[in-house]
């Protein structure tokens, strides 16, 4: 980690060249609010382009207000997938019952649910013609000075910004440039997951079907009538499996050994897992860090404060977050600027990823007591806490940002 000192006469000059490192939402985002104060803006992308497609995701509370300013909230709007049941069955299949998704989540009738590609389509339609993406690339070696950040990039081309913001996710490769291991900041929650598409055979609508059996679930989440529709499966494990983070046959092969005994219709998502070419797997975990920044480097989203999906609040703190940061790096010197964001932004963070035991205790119970409790309380909805906003997430009011541009 490098630690800078500057003059006085250095920290009052704003910085004017900034570095991006992911397209994703806080990357776009931010890339739209420093643009808009005359910022000049680079977005580095390991892909080959915007990532499209995706399970879909929530736009909640504070966020809302973050895409109506930028000038998407209608068009996401009419992109909302407006799940209508979450119906929960159990071992053998049976149905408990079923309820309004905001019974589960805590959501609110004005939020959003897209499709993830429908969101990052929408993001990067603002800022495609006004700031310069690199895609296929990456940061291979992040050098600081007092006077700025010198990028190697894996192209092999070399460029000086001003500053660097990592929103490249979860695994961040910023973060470990600036920071130093994941392993110092990643919190496993015991748990892991696949996620992948497969056919329609049950003809779902704008519903989600989930089986529980103490430690396992499994989900099948259709967003309209078409297909495909998304499979989820997850399981407790108290270790990482380090072994098959890179090997998608290894990974395949621990779900279907978790779940080989299961019931309902998982033998058929395991079959559709097997042929599917978009699985993704990982470790249920959020990432926490006593700091954000470190000299001219700062993280948002994911790379910073991923509060895990058990939250719910993955997106909304991406795009909330990069907001804050933008904000005080269009108004303060990068040293001022980051200790804003700290300031400003932490407590709207921690609110929301301490949301994690009411998403993982209804959807996901461990214990056969606990899933017992929960069964209970679903076939006596009268005993089901009645959908309440969740004050976290409006707990942060935006500053008005005004362009300079």
């Amino acid at each position: 980690m490098t630690h800078l000192t500057q003059s006085d006469d250095t920290r009052r000059r704003p910085s004017r060249k900034v570095l991006i490192s992911g397209a994703s939402v806080a990357g776009t985002t931010l890339a739209y609010w420093l643009n808009r104060h005359g910022i000049e803006v680079t977005v580095v992308e390991k892909a080959a382009g915007v990532r499209s497609g995706g399970y879909p995701i929530d736009v909640r509370g504070t966020a809302l207000e973050v895409v109506r300013r930028m000038g998407v909230l209608l068009r996401l709007q009419k992109a909302h997938v407006d799940l209508r049941r979450f119906t929960f069955v159990d071992a053998d299949g049976d149905q408990i019952t079923s309820v309004s998704p905001q019974s589960v989540t805590g959501g609110q009738v004005n939020d959003l649910e897209v499709r993830r590609g429908d969101l990052t389509d929408a993001l990067y339609a603002t800022v495609r013609d006004d700031v310069e993406f690199l895609f296929d690339d990456s940061i291979a070696v992040l050098d600081q000075s007092t006077h700025g950040v010198t990028i190697t990039f894996a192209s092999g081309a070399v460029r000086e910004f001003d500053l660097v913001i990592g929103a490249d996710g979860l695994h961040s490769n910023t973060r470990g440039l600036a920071f130093g291991p994941e392993a110092q900041f990643h919190r496993y929650l015991g748990r892991c997951f696949a996620i992948f598409t497969m056919p329609n055979s049950l003809g779902l609508s704008h519903e989600s079907l989930i089986w529980n059996t103490p430690g396992r679930a499994a989900a099948i989440y259709a967003v309209d009538e078409a297909e495909p529709v998304h499979g989820f499966l997850t399981f407790a494990r108290s270790e990482q499996p380090f072994d098959v983070f890179r090997d998608l046959d290894a990974q395949r092969t621990l779900v279907t050994d978790v779940f080989a005994d299961a019931g309902w219709e998982v033998p058929g998502m395991l079959k559709a897992m097997h042929e599917s070419d978009d699985i993704f797997f990982d470790a249920v975990s959020q990432i926490r860090m006593s700091r954000w920044s470190s000299g001219r480097v700062a993280l948002a989203g994911d790379a910073a404060y991923a509060p895990s999906f058990l939250t719910g609040q993955g997106t909304s703190l991406a795009l909330v977050g990069a907001y804050m940061l933008a904000d005080a790096i269009a108004t303060q010197d990068h040293l001022s600027a980051f200790d804003t964001y700290e300031q400003t932004t932490r407590g709207f963070v921690t609110d929301n990823q301490d949301l994690l035991e009411t998403g993982s205790t209804t959807l996901f119970p461990t214990t056969p007591e606990a899933l017992a409790q929960r069964d209970d309380q679903l076939r006596n909805l009268s005993r089901l806490p009645a959908s309440q906003p969740h004050p976290a997430h409006s707990s942060l009011v935006l500053p008005d940002l005004v362009p300079t541009t």
